[in-house]
């Protein structure tokens, strides 16, 4: 096999762990590098010695040589840069999440219909080594039936600003950027039932909370504190297996820390997910907790990029099929969307 010509689209601060986990991936070539600021787009270049610089993404995915890309731009632009790249025939990773809604996800799903080209998004969370483990143990059975799980990202300050917090661009707040990890790490462990009910909240309360002192926070590059995303939102999911999960995310909250944390129970054990892997079960009527012993036993992004980055590479090369393809995806912006309208509505939505 040769090597896989890759390119980023997108250069933000994110992109950085995408541009350093191909760099370290034998089989690859980072072959192009594309963002609306031609500065930016050069910095990289010269960084990682990409030969090819664009500024537009539909002049890129029409490059010949080109074979895949990375999508890491604003939520908004995922759909129209995924389809692009999928009807120029180039495998497409995408960053979560897939798009902005449900019929977004159906438009990208169609797209992926018409090609054999690869399609997964950046689910990191799945990537880990430590979920790698889980899932290992869970397939085998050791955990029995799962039928509740719950997750808790919640920032007391934290609401990033800029694009983040537009949701023009965004598509929403804390749901849509932290939310759709822990739910879609939950709903991947427990066997990616199909959603039959959902109910939530969301809350506009606090604003950006640009007026606090003594406390730094992580912003966006286009740092501003204008914002009308949610605050918080907190949502019970349903799903047609009989299993539940239960999530509260915030961008702020007054809350004396920040509070993470996922779980997952099941007929014959459970485990803590977050923050180290602890699994419990039973065994000569005493329960006991195990601490499986791994070389990255807390969640470590770029451990969890690199992962993934070798996992898209492998199935591009091999035609193997990715942990986290198209229907992952339409399935995730369908329990999304649920959400934000039962928030809206203020009632239970019901899938048939």
């Amino acid at each position: 096999m040769g090597k896989l010509k890759v390119g980023i689209i997108g250069a933000g601060s994110l992109s950085e762990a995408h541009f350093e986990a191909y760099k370290n991936n034998p089989n690859v070539e980072l072959f192009a590098v594309c963002d609306l600021i031609e500065d930016r787009a050069g910095k990289k270049a010269e960084k990682y010695n990409i030969p090819n610089i664009y500024t537009d993404y539909q002049e890129m995915v029409k490059n010949p040589e080109l074979d895949a890309i990375s999508v890491v731009t604003w939520n908004n632009t995922h759909k129209d840069i995924s389809v692009a790249a999928l009807e120029a025939g180039k495998h497409v990773l995408c960053e979560k999440p897939l798009c902005l809604n449900y019929d977004e996800a159906l438009e990208i799903k169609a797209a992926t219909e018409k090609t054999d080209k690869k399609f997964m998004i950046g689910y990191v969370r799945r990537h880990a080594s430590s979920i790698a483990v889980l899932k290992e143990v869970i397939d085998n059975g050791s955990l029995g039936d799962i039928y509740y799980a719950k997750a808790s990202n919640l920032r007391r300050l934290g609401n990033p600003g800029g694009w983040f917090s537009d949701k023009s661009r965004s598509g929403g707040g804390p749901l849509i950027d932290l939310g759709v990890h822990v739910i879609d790490l939950l709903w991947y462990l427990m066997g990616r039932p199909k959603v039959k009910t959902v109910s939530a909240n969301t809350y506009n309360k606090l604003g950006n909370r640009s007026n606090i002192k003594a406390l730094s926070f992580y912003k966006a590059a286009d740092y501003s504190p204008e914002n009308d995303v949610e605050d918080l939102a907190n949502a019970l999911i349903r799903f047609e297996n009989g299993a539940s999960l239960m999530v509260d995310v915030s961008f702020t909250l007054h809350a004396k820390n920040d509070q993470s944390g996922a779980v997952i129970f099941g007929d014959k054990g459970g485990a803590e997910i977050d923050p180290s892997l602890v699994i419990v079960h039973e065994k000569n009527n005493v329960i006991l907790n195990s601490t499986p012993q791994m070389d990255h036993p807390y969640f470590n992004f770029q451990d969890g990029f690199q992962n993934e980055i070798n996992h898209f590479v492998n199935c591009c090369l091999t035609g193997e099929q990715p942990i986290g393809g198209i229907d992952d995806g339409v399935e995730m912006m369908k329990i999304l969307t649920a959400i934000y309208e039962s928030a809206k509505k203020q009632q239970e939505v019901v899938f048939e």
